[in-house]
């Protein structure tokens, strides 16, 4: 049996529900948010509270009960009309970056800075949700004849090394996660919060990176200024590090729009799943928003912006890359995890909030399931 820390005394007066080893407890039920928001247009800051396990880091075989709070704050970007992709002559550009192309964003809010581990750590140290696995074995015992859908809200079973891969964890980016573990984080925020928090799409994401600029960075002044921005290859080393490390969020400067780390630090997931020609399709509908809806395969979904180990043309506004089964190359399970990548320690996300969601969006829900790859 696991031993705790503090007291269950303590922990009955701040509130703490316990669980013998035996007891799971429930799945949540799916969360029911508004599609359109009636708030101010301007910025604001999220509470979430949890009450989650902290590993005590001597002994594996305790941990403290802890109630935690944190706050995120959202940055209000109004929306608009811009040209997505990069021409022909920028300095690194890939095949999949065009035809340049106009497309039209609705209003929404998005996180100041990536998503760091105090607010993952609040869905993946929760100690009112199963892990996965737990869940599943209550689920199937109880109902034999069914599977646990892949939109059930439970933590993400355990990796089998250290998720910070000895990066750091205060201030900095969460990272190692799969899309599919980000897109289950944002179904327990919406679960939390009541809002509908979801991932950025790509014309969402850029837009918001451009934050009215048109050239290869979302500042004045390109690459010669990157350094003033972003941590990347050239900037991210230290002597403990001297390949690079992530690096605590919000200590470069803001964008146009006050978003903090959108090049560089770490990688981040969008929405989409990811087609090297969409942006020849949607050339031919102009104007039309730009997204495509995940469906239930587990790779090929789009990373954006560049991370601490990357060069700069990777860290360009329009960049943009698939994830690959290689990324999972030195996960030694079978079937290999769904929520964590292995060694794509530049990996992360931040959350979007939509003023009115897109209707092919409404009541998206995680879907990708554990297969033989």
């Amino acid at each position: 049996m696991k031993r705790l820390l503090p007291t269950i005394s303590v922990l009955s007066a701040l509130g703490f529900a316990l669980f013998a080893d035996d007891t799971i407890p429930p799945v949540p039920p799916e969360p029911k948010v508004p599609t359109k928001l009636e708030l101010p247009a301007k910025d604001f800051t999220q509470t979430v509270e949890e009450a989650i396990k902290i590993p005590d880091e001597k002994d594996p075989d305790l941990f403290t009960l802890q109630k935690s709070k944190t706050n995120f704050e959202l940055v209000y970007v109004p929306g608009g009309e811009f040209s997505m992709g990069s021409p022909g002559d920028e300095t690194g550009r890939q095949p999949n970056e065009g035809p340049v192309h106009k497309v039209k964003v609705g209003p929404f809010w998005m996180a100041k800075f990536e998503t760091t581990w105090e607010l993952f750590d609040l869905w993946f140290r929760s100690t009112g949700l199963p892990r996965r696995d737990e869940a599943e074995g209550l689920y199937e015992a109880k109902n034999p004849d069914k599977k646990l859908g892949p939109d059930a809200i439970t933590r993400p079973t355990n990796p089998y090394v250290d998720e910070t891969y000895e990066h750091g964890r205060e201030g900095k980016p969460a990272i190692c996660m799969s899309h599919h573990a980000a897109m289950v984080f944002c179904h327990w925020l919406r679960g939390k919060t009541g809002r509908g928090y979801r991932l950025p799409t790509e014309a969402e994401w850029e837009f918001a990176c451009r934050a009215g600029k048109t050239g290869a960075f979302g500042f004045e002044g390109g690459k010669d200024k990157l350094g003033d921005y972003a941590w990347f290859k050239d900037n991210s080393k230290n002597e403990d590090k001297p390949e690079g490390t992530t690096q605590k969020v919000g200590t470069k400067k803001p964008n146009a729009f006050g978003l903090y780390d959108m090049h560089g630090n770490v990688a981040e997931w969008c929405l989409d799943q990811y087609d090297p020609k969409v942006y020849e399709i949607a050339a031919k509908d102009p104007m039309s928003h730009s997204f495509i809806k995940p469906t239930d395969a587990k790779w090929s979904h789009v990373v954006r912006g560049g991370s601490w180990f990357d060069p700069a043309e990777k860290l360009r506004c329009a960049a943009r890359w698939p994830s690959e089964k290689d990324w999972m190359r030195e996960d030694p399970q079978f079937p290999r995890s769904v929520w964590w990548l292995t060694k794509m320690d530049m990996i992360g996300f931040r959350v979007v909030l939509p003023v009115e969601e897109y209707t092919a969006l409404v009541g998206l829900k995680p879907s990708v399931i554990k297969k033989g790859q």
